[in-house]
């Protein structure tokens, strides 16, 4: 019955399988949206009975930072055919929250042949479906979230252009083959018993155990799970009761699954629960940085909008840590935006008339100092000429040897002498 189940996808199966328009399919463009798949994943395909047009379904792993494209094979099961490296994806694990958090979506979303953009500006691309039902439902907002190539990133998975367009003609390829959409499954990490226990304690747990279900359900049948949300949450491969349906904020409907799926099931998780707890007493590997909730999305949104806006802010987005203290880099810049550049200019220029200033104050201070130090030394000077006046004028009379010399050769002074010695003086 599993097989069989595996086969057909019942109404389980999350990929439906009827003819496009030619708008919608076959015009791709520029050049590069044409090109062929190379001929070794051709020949690949071939040996694991793969048609060219068959349905796709890819997976990324963050922390792992692989992004696998998996295509069915003529028994209706799918198996893996291409894996590439993540160039850049943004953001920390955990899930896309609000516009501007800059973190890369996780969860379950699907690609229509719209969404396929040959003329992007990240040489091809296509948008991944965020906000899906689930995020409607849960408040989550954002746009444009991407898998592209040129790799650059602002909350997107962003690949190098080779790799982007063996991903592109994947797309195209089943597409053509009559896929509607395909399904993009985005985790944190490979949802194995020793990676969940290493996260137990993460803020995001509760989220990562519910995606956890569609990840076990595809590992278990091969089949991309049916994916429904009801009470805020994901379910998978759950067949609504006749005349009941899946409301994202209502209650969950009554519904079944096929047995051979549940026993399946049961004895997959029961393996996982005696491994989870063995790892958990276990040695691992430290975790990797996660996002805070929607407190640290918040945080990171404003960081955005005022970059966004020119202003000048730290280089990084802010932190929140687990005691509630942000923590933010003390180097600072601005986004090169028109934005940025106009804030830049603004700076520029208030910087230029506070240097102007400063040194006009620095020049009339200057000129103030020598004008100063000039009438400090006038007048030092006439005191100085004063003093000197002062000592001259009380100074006594000192007949000068060179005179009362002359005074004692004079005629008086002869005549005087010659008397003296006449008369025995």
């Amino acid at each position: 019955m599993l097989a069989r189940f595996a086969r057909t996808g019942l109404v389980i199966a999350a990929l439906g399988l009827v003819g496009c328009t030619d708008t919608s399919v076959t015009d791709f463009s520029p050049q590069y949206a044409h090109k062929q798949l190379p001929a070794k994943i051709l020949a690949k395909m071939k040996a694991k009975g793969m048609k060219k047009g068959s349905p796709i379904v890819a997976r990324i792993f963050k922390e792992e930072g692989v992004l696998e494209i998996w295509k069915q094979k003529t028994n209706g099961r799918y198996d893996i055919i291409a894996t590439y490296p993540i160039c850049k994806w943004s953001g920390q694990l955990g899930p896309k929250y609000t516009e501007g958090d800059r973190q890369a979506p996780e969860g379950f979303y699907e690609v229509k042949p719209s969404q396929m953009n040959p003329r992007s500006n990240y040489h091809l691309a296509f948008n991944i479906g965020y906000p899906n039902t689930y995020d409607r439902a849960n408040g989550r907002t954002g746009s444009n979230l991407m898998v592209h190539g040129a790799c650059s990133s602002s909350g997107c998975y962003s690949m190098t252009d080779e790799q982007i367009e063996e991903i592109y003609a994947f797309g195209r390829d089943a597409f053509q083959g009559g896929q509607t959409e395909f399904q993009i499954q985005a985790y944190p990490f490979r949802m194995t018993a020793a990676n969940m226990a290493r996260y137990h304690d993460d803020p995001n747990f509760a989220f990562w155990k519910m995606l956890k279900v569609g990840y076990d359900n595809f590992e278990i049948t091969k089949v991309p799970p049916k994916v429904d949300v009801c009470e805020r949450r994901y379910v998978f491969n759950q067949i609504a009761a006749p005349g009941e349906s899946f409301n994202p904020t209502g209650a969950c409907p009554a519904s079944t699954q096929p047995d051979s799926l549940r026993t399946a099931y049961a004895s997959y998780e029961s393996r996982y629960d005696a491994a989870f707890n063995a790892a958990i007493k276990a040695s691992t590997p430290a975790p990797k940085p996660s996002i805070n909730g929607i407190k640290e999305a918040n945080l990171v949104s404003d960081w955005t909008r005022r970059r966004a806006r020119g202003e000048r802010v730290p280089i990084t987005p802010p932190s929140l840590n687990t005691d509630g203290s942000i923590t933010e880099t003390s180097r600072m810049g601005r986004i090169d935006s028109p934005a940025g550049r106009k804030m830049a200019a603004i700076d520029a220029a208030k910087a230029a008339k506070e240097k102007a200033a400063k040194e006009k104050a620095a020049a009339i201070a200057a000129a103030k100092a020598a004008k100063e130090a000039e009438k400090q030394r006038i007048a030092e000077a006439k005191a100085a000429a004063e003093v000197a006046s002062e000592q001259a004028a009380s100074a006594p009379v000192q007949v000068e040897p060179a005179v009362q010399t002359a005074q004692s050769d004079g005629p008086v002074s002869r005549l005087k002498n010659k008397l003296l010695g006449m008369f025995g003086g």
